[in-house]
């Protein structure tokens, strides 16, 4: 079973390893809002993992974290990013980090227009990555 740390630390690793310090810190600050949120399930991997199946089967590019459904391999290739992704994960579950994101429960990258972003309100854009409420 893995934990809310093993979690946190792969969607980091997938969504954010090549941000600076603050995008990581802001992607993985969405994991943790949308676990307070009614919107979405009350614990860390649940929130990560969250996909629509079929007949008890994951579909392709039906999830709300694309790494975890795009059909490539979910275990980390570069060691010393995944050092990082565990250490920065860890380091935000023990402490009272501000939240950068202003409460935000979506994202996506700066190169990307999806078709949901006009349903939300903008709140900061962070490195690569534009944050919504």
């Amino acid at each position: 079973m893995e934990t809310a740390l093993i979690c946190l630390a792969l969607n980091m690793y997938h969504e954010a390893r090549g941000e600076p310090l603050a995008g990581r810190i802001a992607v993985t600050q969405v994991v943790l809002n949308r676990t307070k949120s009614q919107q979405f399930p009350n614990t860390v991997c649940e929130v990560v993992k969250q996909a629509r199946y079929r007949n008890n089967t994951l579909i392709l590019h039906q999830c709300q974290f694309s790494w975890y459904c795009d059909g490539k391999s979910d275990k980390p290739t570069d060691q010393i990013e995944w050092e990082k992704a565990l250490n920065l994960s860890t380091f935000i579950l023990l402490n009272n980090v501000p939240d950068i994101t202003e409460g935000g429960l979506y994202y996506h990258a700066t190169s990307v227009n999806p078709y949901w972003a006009e349903h939300y309100t903008p709140v900061v854009t962070i490195n690569n990555h534009i944050f919504y409420h």
